[in-house]
């Protein structure tokens, strides 16, 4: 369902009422969102298909978490109900934010792009995508606390500044705010699924867990400032849209924040069961590792040691000499005492 927007202000053709059965049946092509969609499954594709070429395999569960959760929700966020309907409404629009913020950039670390591209590039430029997600400042952007003030400095920073009225307004800031979203999430989430290393060596799973728990509750953090917000957000362009059905602008905004809480503590269980599995992933492969170590160890041939010199053996004593003196003496004892006697 397409719908087409004055530059600065209400519809052109007021929208009909916003009920659970458009929730799920309105849709429009969004040329953005079509061709972010295709761009970033195009890529995914073309690696895929290269490592087959090459006889090696890529996880299928990781191709279809990319596809369904990650550009499946891309299409939701900027083709949906929640897209015809987020200038009209404010809770669509929240829920369309969230979605890019933690939804998307979640499936798109499942599918762990990252790991692919580096495998299905060519020897040199893989070695150099790996020295760049090294570098300083691709460390600095993911490291878990910058990355989490990132995205919620962004998220503030959309609904408490002018930036999201002139995003309702104005296309192209609209479609920018959407890239914003997008990568700021991924600057997170992509380091902790990701099998590059991108985070420093003591950053280790548990504290990877750690990390993403306390995210969870940074992530709430928006949903509540705006639901408890006295100050209507973009109040003057939903306070002109003149519908006639649906809540209130102040009640609209208090159940956008709602959403936007749930989404996000909702997201936080999987995302922590992710990190989890990669853990585990993580410990089978070190031990397979090192059992595959010790075979090769135990299957060399060891050295032969040179046998210790014997020591000559001891001349045998007669049984003679084993005797107590005494016993081997005594006819030499008396012929003294004898002599000594004559004497």
């Amino acid at each position: 369902m397409a719908n087409t927007f004055f530059a600065s202000g209400a519809p052109v053709h007021p929208l009909p009422e916003l009920t659970s059965g458009r929730i799920l049946g309105t849709w429009q092509a969004d040329p953005f969102g079509l061709a972010l969609i295709a761009v970033l499954g195009g890529l995914y594709a073309w690696g895929v298909i290269s490592l087959r070429r090459r006889g090696e395999r890529w996880p299928a569960g990781r191709t279809a978490a990319f596809a369904v959760l990650g550009l499946g929700m891309t299409a939701v966020a900027t083709m949906s109900s929640l897209a015809v309907y987020d200038r009209v409404l404010f809770w669509p629009a929240a829920v369309q934010n969230i979605t890019l913020d933690l939804l998307a950039p979640l499936g798109l670390a499942l599918g762990d792009p990252l790991s692919l591209a580096r495998r299905a590039l060519p020897a040199r430029a893989g070695e150099r995508l790996s020295r760049a997600l090294r570098g300083r400042l691709v460390r600095l952007l993911t490291f878990p606390l910058v990355s989490t003030v990132l995205v919620l400095a962004s998220e503030l920073c959309i609904y408490f500044t002018p930036y999201f009225e002139t995003a309702l307004r104005h296309e192209a800031v609209h479609r920018l705010m959407y890239l914003q979203l997008l990568l700021t999430g991924c600057l997170f989430v992509l380091p902790m699924l990701s099998r590059e290393d991108m985070l420093p060596a003591w950053c280790n799973h548990p504290l990877r867990a750690l990390f993403v728990f306390l995210d969870g509750l940074v992530d709430a953090v928006p949903g509540i400032v705006v639901m408890t917000s006295g100050t209507l957000i973009a109040g003057g362009w939903y306070g002109a849209q003149h519908r006639g059905w649906g809540p209130a602008p102040d009640r609209d905004q208090v159940l956008g924040g709602g959403l936007m809480l749930a989404i996000a503590e909702l997201v936080g269980l999987p995302f922590l069961i992710a990190v989890f599995a990669e853990w585990v992933r993580a410990e089978r492969m070190r031990t397979a590792e090192l059992d595959r170590r010790l075979d090769r160890e135990s299957a060399q041939p060891q050295p032969t040691v040179p046998a210790a010199p014997t020591a000559p053996a001891a001349p045998a004593v007669s049984a003679e000499l084993a005797r107590p003196w005494w016993e081997t003496d005594q006819g030499v004892v008396g012929e003294r005492y004898r002599r000594q006697r004559g004497a």
